[in-house]
């Protein structure tokens, strides 16, 4: 971190800051300069208060010379990191990794038949949630815990692996003990009570990015997750807010690469969110796929005009089935290949 004095400040405005510095246990090393003098600390752990030092006398700015995050970052470690499931599944691997299932776990019958759907096209994950953030309160909110059964009897017909959503300390507790990943949603993503019990958990987290977060701010949530010692982190983009109506969302596919140079963590892309449309879905997941996501993360429902939550987005199973076939193709392009679903009991 560099602290740039402004032009003419005192000897005693820089004496203040590198005082600072060293009361918050760190060393300074001042740097004079023809027009300014700039003060460098010495020993950032990524834990450093900028705005102590952006409020003292003099002070002109605050330079990041390295990236706050710490451990989720390529300088902490250089080799991708490779989130290892039951089953053999991997994320951040040479492998692309496919979730897919409704936006809610609705019926018995409609999780099930969803699953079967699902694994039959490639899924090795299913989706549902148990518990669903709505904007508007008097939207469909899940079926709770009694959905975390049902996914929990999916999984035990089908063989895939279970990835819900937990809003919730509560609800975290009850989704750790049932599903194999912990997703954090674009909401809670910097819900920072949760993250840290979300770190505690034991169980591989999928984090969201934010409805309009950066990707600077994306980062810093899964160092949360880090820091109280869960290294198994994927992410997922799934579009953030833009000034166009033409879409719901901007689909920020420049965010994969962006991560996979800033971070060792693998990253996953959710089409379904990141367009909100139908039609739009597919290609966007080529793209990502294309651009070097980990794996996709698609809504597909038997009856998406039956759908209580996000039926505009759901795919038809045929059309999943179809996207699986192109999905294969590109992962080939690229030196990967798609991961494919175990046998029941495998």
């Amino acid at each position: 971190m560099l602290i740039v004095m402004r032009h003419g400040a005192t000897p005693d405005e820089v004496q203040k800051v590198i005082s600072v510095i060293e009361e918050m246990g760190y060393q300074a090393q001042p740097m004079p300069g023809n027009q300014r003098t700039a003060v460098g600390l010495v020993g950032n752990d990524g834990r450093v208060d900028a705005s102590r030092l952006e409020g003292l006398p003099g002070v002109h700015e605050v330079i990041h010379v390295s990236q706050p995050y710490k451990q989720v970052s390529r300088e902490w470690k250089a080799d991708p990191t490779i989130v290892r499931l039951p089953g053999g599944v991997a994320f951040g691997g040479t492998e692309v990794v496919a979730i897919a299932g409704p936006c809610s776990v609705e019926t018995d019958r409609q999780i099930i038949e969803a699953a079967r759907q699902v694994k039959e096209a490639g899924a090795v994950v299913l989706r549902g949630g148990a518990w669903k953030p709505r904007s508007s309160p008097y939207s469909f909110q899940g079926l709770g815990k009694p959905g975390l059964r049902l996914l929990a009897k999916a999984r035990e017909e089908t063989g895939l692996l279970i990835c819900t959503e937990a809003m919730d300390e509560t609800g975290l507790g009850w989704v750790a003990e049932m599903a194999d990943i912990v997703q954090i949603g674009a909401r809670n993503m910097q819900n920072f009570s949760l993250l840290k019990i979300a770190g505690r958990c034991g169980k591989p987290v999928l984090l969201k990015r934010g409805i309009s977060a950066t990707v600077q701010e994306l980062l810093l949530s899964a160092e949360y997750l880090l820091a109280e010692g869960n290294h198994d982190v994927i992410l997922c983009e799934r579009g953030v807010r833009s000034f166009d109506t033409a879409t719901r969302n901007l689909f920020d596919l420049t965010a994969i690469p962006v991560v996979h140079k800033l971070s060792h963590l693998p990253i996953i892309a959710d089409p379904s969110h990141g367009t909100g449309l139908r039609d739009k879905v597919i290609p966007m997941a080529r793209a990502a796929i294309a651009a070097g996501a980990d794996g996709i993360m698609v809504e597909v429902h038997p009856n998406p005009e039956e759908a209580l939550s996000d039926g505009a987005q759901s795919l038809f199973p045929d059309q999943f089935a179809q996207l699986m076939r192109e999905v294969r193709i590109i992962a080939e392009a690229i030196g990967r290949r798609v991961a494919e679903p175990a046998a029941v009991g495998a």
